[in-house]
């Protein structure tokens, strides 16, 4: 978990430094040459032109709508790193056993740690590295947003409710949303799980990953600070379907009436 908080840490750094480094001052057009273009803005961008005109005209709209799209997309992938996630939680206890177990810190207990770990999670399914995965899959999606903004006029230029599209949230309302919504999210990832509760680790995280989507979302245009939003409200929605937290709280009220 500490290793993945560093890694939303590590790849939030390299989009501020990749959206200030490259050139956003130059228009974004069929002729833009180039991987980056040709295969990632330019194609966003006529996706939120085409589902933007779908709502008249409303670039608001269509940004909210695209979201929805890649999310869906992305779907399968999210719900089994939920999965995983849960299962790596489940079996912390072993694993803290086999810790203690191979205390020493010479190579040859370590190897043997490493290996029984690896058992461990074939024994029960998990991937460590499938919580990674949707976020390194997410950071070129939100590069391209950035780029899609502020290299098409009439996203840069739109408004959308109260903030503009390619400035920041003058009352950073969508950045406390954002934040809201993140710490709902890992709150009901928790709650679903008794064995995270007393996870040190994971409480870290129930704070800090909201203060960090709070920041950059105060910081980065409001397109995708709104972009945050509607994704981390997503989010939510499918950590209640999958996890299903309410229900297990009601069956351990039941239990414990019992």
């Amino acid at each position: 978990m500490r290793k993945k908080m560093w890694l939303v840490i590590a790849l939030l750094g390299l989009v501020t430094l990749l959206t200030g480094c490259m050139d956003v001052n130059q228009e974004i057009t069929e002729d833009s040459d180039g991987f980056w273009n040709e295969v990632f803005v330019w194609p966003l961008v006529l996706l939120l032109r085409y589902v933007s005109e779908l709502f008249g005209g409303s670039h608001g709209l269509g940004i909210i709508f695209v979201t929805i799209l890649i999310r869906l997309i992305l779907l399968p992938l999210n719900i089994k790193q939920l999965k995983s996630s849960k299962a790596m939680q489940e079996i912390q206890p072993e694993m803290q056993a086999l810790r203690e177990k191979y205390s020493s810190k010479d190579a040859s207990t370590q190897q043997k740690l490493q290996q029984e770990t690896m058992q461990l999670f074939q024994k029960h399914g998990v991937n460590p590295m499938a919580g990674c995965l949707p976020i390194l899959i997410q950071m070129p999606i939100l590069i391209a947003f950035y780029h899609a903004i502020y290299r098409a006029p009439e996203f840069r230029e739109g408004t959308f409710l109260w903030f503009e599209l390619g400035s920041r949230d003058p009352y950073f309302i969508l950045p406390v949303i954002a934040a809201g919504a993140t710490f709902l999210q890992q709150k009901l990832v928790m709650s679903s799980n008794p064995a995270a509760s007393g996870n040190p680790q994971m409480t870290m995280m129930l704070y800090i990953m909201p203060i960090m989507i709070g920041v950059f979302a105060a910081i980065f245009p409001a397109a995708l600070a709104l972009y945050w939003v509607v994704g981390n409200i997503f989010m939510v929605v499918q950590t209640i379907f999958v996890h299903k937290p309410f229900s297990k709280k009601d069956e351990n009220a039941g239990g414990a009436k019992k």
